[in-house]
């Protein structure tokens, strides 16, 4: 009998300061069904404290050389083969593993290759206008100003719930840190390619490496940065919140306002969008919509859009929602009607998890309509569709908009327009008939990244 082929699993090995590490007991990668798909090595907390060491001795990628990197990186990663994966192999693995719809996995490949591209005038967008950006930029004999570094190293804690999420840590090389990325371990495919494409461009194994950890190492990797970025919840947020060398990145908290000047009915794509575009798991996605008047016909429409979405799994090509462990659908579910006692379901009173048959379970979209502004669901943010229609009124005024990623305002009140711009808890606002997840190179996501890297000082050279 002939022997039966066999298929040598996919190793997602570190990328370390000497290229590749392979560890002898690799976690196992396993998609949304409980099938094992790859392997990834996690390095120990002395690897990743010579890591840290290694990339505080390199350089930083040369000025000169950034543009030529960054477009061969962007093509590479739209369109190459990268560690041994297509990039519709690429895909499939970050659509199987993280549950994210196919079509939205591609969007985000060429999102993604776009801001690679563009990563290095991106970061430069954030420097102020009378800061030079080096010693030999003419503007600092008129400014004696420079823009400098607060350090060398730039440590990411990356999350896993969309692939965009990678799209920012690019700005800290373009402003010539060395970098280190902690993949999510439940999609560490997206990094691992984009890591690789960079390195595979030109940049050098010490000035950025993909370190896999456990979750006691990562904290070895984010204390021992100059700088970090750190992905989570509520309790990442307070766990960080006084260290000035990194920068939490929580629950978005994303909304919308519709005042009583603006018909909703000429603005329903935009709202379906901003619910449930890239699937509803970013934290740019609108976790509650705002109405000034009755909000009860809007939350109806919106029900009605999302309740005909389809419940397929996430790797065919028609999948529009996010799909997860049957076990963890469940557990959701259940928070999900604790968390709405009180409200009035337009959708997802049955429950949102609607079993594939296979081990996993779509996440269906929920639409709840609560009795004021202030109920306390509207902080609630969920990694699927799941939104909560609020009455607002003049009186309510700021304390419902209140700590918010991205505003959309559907109104024609400028004096109202003025006072969302000046809230400083309002990251972003967006004014008209633009989704909550619009994104673009350049523009700031939680204000400049170059912000939190970046200082800048005062230089004068008069004679020796």
């Amino acid at each position: 009998m002939a022997p039966v082929p066999t298929t040598e699993p996919l190793h997602l090995d570190a990328l370390g300061p000497r290229g590749t590490y392979r560890t002898r007991v690799p976690s196992t990668v396993t998609d949304v069904a409980g099938a094992p798909i790859a392997r990834l090595s996690l390095v120990p907390p002395l690897y990743v404290a010579r890591a840290i060491d290694a990339l505080r001795q390199a350089p930083p990628i040369a000025a000169a050389d950034l543009e030529t990197v960054f477009a061969t990186a962007g093509e590479a990663f739209a369109a190459g083969t990268v560690g041994g994966l297509s990039v519709r192999e690429y895909e499939r693995h970050v659509s199987r593993t993280s549950g994210t719809p196919l079509a939205v996995v591609r969007a985000a490949t060429r999102g993604t290759a776009h801001f690679v591209r563009h990563a290095a005038s991106s970061a430069d967008r954030g420097r102020p206008r009378g800061a030079a950006r080096d010693l030999s930029d003419h503007v600092l004999h008129e400014t004696h100003t420079v823009w400098a570094r607060q350090g060398d190293v730039f440590a990411v804690n990356a999350s896993g719930n969309h692939p965009g999420v990678h799209r920012v840590w690019l700005e800290a090389l373009a402003l010539g840190y060395r970098v280190a990325v902690r993949p999510s371990r439940r999609e560490p495919f997206t990094p691992y390619r984009l890591v690789a494409a960079l390195r595979q461009a030109g940049i050098r194994d010490d000035q950025l490496m993909l370190l896999p950890t456990d979750h006691a190492t990562a904290d070895t990797l984010v204390h021992g940065a100059d700088r970090a970025v750190v992905y989570g919840g509520d309790d990442v947020v307070t766990k960080y919140a006084h260290d000035a060398r990194i920068l939490p990145q929580g629950p978005g908290r994303s909304k919308i306002l519709i005042t009583a000047d603006t018909d909703w009915r000429d603005h329903l794509d935009a709202l379906v969008a901003s619910v449930a575009g890239e699937s509803g798991t970013a934290c740019v996605n609108a976790t509650a919509i705002l109405v000034e008047g009755d909000p009860a016909p809007l939350a109806e429409a919106l029900a009605a859009r999302l309740a005909v979405l389809p419940s397929l799994p996430p790797q065919d090509e028609r999948a529009r929602l996010p799909v997860c462990p049957k076990e963890r659908a469940r557990a959701l579910s259940a928070y999900l009607k604790t968390v709405a006692a009180g409200t009035h379901a337009w959708l997802g009173s049955g429950g949102i998890a609607d079993d594939l048959r296979d081990g996993s379970a779509v996440l269906r979209p929920a639409v709840h309509q609560t009795a004021s502004a202030s109920a306390p669901q509207l902080r609630t943010e969920l990694p699927f569709p799941c939104v909560w229609i609020a009455p607002w009124t003049r009186a309510d005024g700021m304390a419902p908009l209140r700590n918010t990623l991205v505003l959309s305002a559907l109104t024609r009140d400028r004096d109202l327009w003025e006072a969302l711009v000046a809230e400083p808890s309002i990251a972003n606002v967006y004014f008209g008939d633009q989704p909550t997840h619009w994104m673009s190179p350049g523009v700031p996501h939680d204000s400049y990244l170059s912000d939190f890297l970046m200082r800048s000082k005062a230089v004068y050279e008069g004679p020796v």
